[in-house]
């Protein structure tokens, strides 16, 4: 299958999920009529070749789409506020359901990011990607590392940035926002604020509609409110890591090691301790805040020094979407380099 054919096979499917789907009352009949959906949007990532490809559809379809969908099936999320029938909202429905996108009403105070920040990271991903693309025999194992955290935060917060152009460009005059990918992650000053308010919001919301909050909703019934947050909270970085593990079980074709999951399971044990240590200290005592930020950021570090890289770098993952994104940027150069000559 093609890179065109699956494209069409997205916008028929979300097609047919806007105009048959919506029309099939909420709850179990919807949901049965979009398990074909489910089914599709989980094997595409599967015909692609290309690594980042396979990644990219594994995240935007495979878990964003699939997600936003198994909401809309019961008439919830950001879906739900575009079920009217028409062709006008369609193309909203499809960019909604294919990219980390939410209208405006339903975001509260969006981050908005400065034209030069955006530049700016194309600089410093172009400098990451310059050193562990065509340098990396000489830099130290732990400095790839810190390369590798660089690259993939600046890769996510550049893609959803492009994906927000794009739309905004093809759907002039929607009021729609493509909500921040990130709210300065490197400035947290706990584990809750890193997950919860800072890194990767597209996901964050999602997994908050999509398991956080029916978890905790229907632990609320039998036991303490406390235990109910708890749980739901560990459940919603089991949820992250097992999507994780199959985002990275597509691009390296091998049984997983479940290192991944045990990263997630790990922040989620320890986000539900921070819970209950602010929880017994009530907000008598506390770090000064960079003593705290330091902490935070260097345990997502270490940690993923030691959980999450491994299982990419042993099986050779992280090479082939640097191959592939390298030569990208490599033929990017070349090409401004022979536009910048045939003006002189």
């Amino acid at each position: 299958m093609s890179s065109i054919n699956i494209c069409l096979s997205i916008i028929l499917s979300l097609c047919y999920s806007y105009f048959i789907s919506s029309k099939i009352p909420k709850g179990t009949p919807r949901l049965i009529s979009l398990l074909p959906i489910f089914y599709l949007f989980t094997i595409l990532p599967l015909y692609f070749s290309s690594s980042f490809l396979i990644a990219l559809t594994t995240f935007f379809i495979t878990w964003l789409a699939n997600f936003k969908l198994l909401l809309f099936a019961f008439n919830q999320g950001p879906l739900s506020s575009f079920t009217q029938k028409s062709a006008t909202n369609l193309p909203i429905f499809i960019f909604m359901a294919s990219l980390p996108l939410r209208s405006k009403q339903n975001m509260k105070n969006p981050t908005k990011k400065i034209p030069l920040n955006l530049g700016l990271e194309f600089v410093l991903f172009a400098i990451f990607l310059e050193l562990t693309f065509h340098h990396k025999s000489q830099l130290h194992p732990k400095l790839i590392l810190i390369c590798y955290c660089f690259l993939v935060f600046l890769m996510i917060d550049i893609l959803v940035a492009l994906s927000s152009n794009i739309v905004k460009i093809i759907l002039v005059g929607f009021e729609l926002e493509l909500e921040p990918p990130s709210n300065e992650p490197y400035l947290s000053t706990s584990l809750q604020d890193f997950w919860g308010h800072r890194w990767n919001l597209t996901v964050t919301n999602t997994l908050r509609l999509t398991v956080y909050n029916p978890v905790r909703s229907a632990l609320s019934e039998v036991v303490r409110r406390m235990w109910a947050l708890r749980v739901a909270v560990l459940a919603t970085f089991v949820v992250s890591g097992l999507m994780h593990e199959l985002l990275f079980y597509y691009v390296n074709r091998v049984s997983p090691s479940w290192e991944m999951t045990g990263f997630f399971v790990l922040h989620g044990l320890c986000v539900m301790v921070e819970i209950g240590v602010k929880r017994a200290l009530k907000d008598t005592w506390q770090l000064p805040g960079f003593v705290s930020g330091l902490l935070t950021v260097g345990f997502v570090v270490v940690t993923a020094f030691g959980l999450f890289f491994p299982p990419i770098i042993r099986n050779g993952a992280d090479e082939r979407v640097l191959q592939e994104v390298g030569f990208c940027f490599d033929f990017i150069k070349v090409k401004m380099f022979q536009f910048v000559g045939y003006f002189r």
